[in-house]
């Protein structure tokens, strides 16, 4: 293969703490030691159970999206498949997320610095 994904980098405030964030919802290692980076304050990962690997970049001067609106764009959102809608909500809710609206069979959230987040029945 030529090109492969690598991971998916959030920008955030505070790296660690959102890497936490994820970890409590999806499980998984944060800061497991890989020789692709380097962690520091200004960069944290998680490895999931999946193989997937989330990356956590700091910004000084984050500003969050404000999902719906289109002045301020979500830029990417992620979908996290679950069996049970209310579980996985509530779950979500403890690690700090946000309900921002419930459709029915997927629920959109925000994670503790404003990214959202899709939770969607598998």
């Amino acid at each position: 293969m030529v090109i492969g994904l690598q991971c998916v980098v959030l920008d955030c405030p505070v790296p660690g703490e959102l890497a936490q964030f994820y970890q409590a919802l999806l499980g998984g290692d944060v800061d497991r030691p890989d020789p692709r980076w380097t962690l520091t304050d200004d960069w944290s990962t998680l490895h999931t159970g999946a193989g997937w690997v989330l990356a956590f970049q700091r910004v000084d001067d984050y500003r969050p999206p404000r999902w719906p609106d289109p002045v301020h764009p979500k830029q990417f959102h992620l979908d996290i498949g679950v069996e049970d809608l209310d579980e996985a909500q509530k779950l979500a809710l403890e690690a700090g997320a946000a309900l921002l609206r419930d459709e029915g069979g997927w629920r959109v959230f925000a994670d503790p610095v404003g990214h959202p987040f899709c939770l969607v029945r598998e």
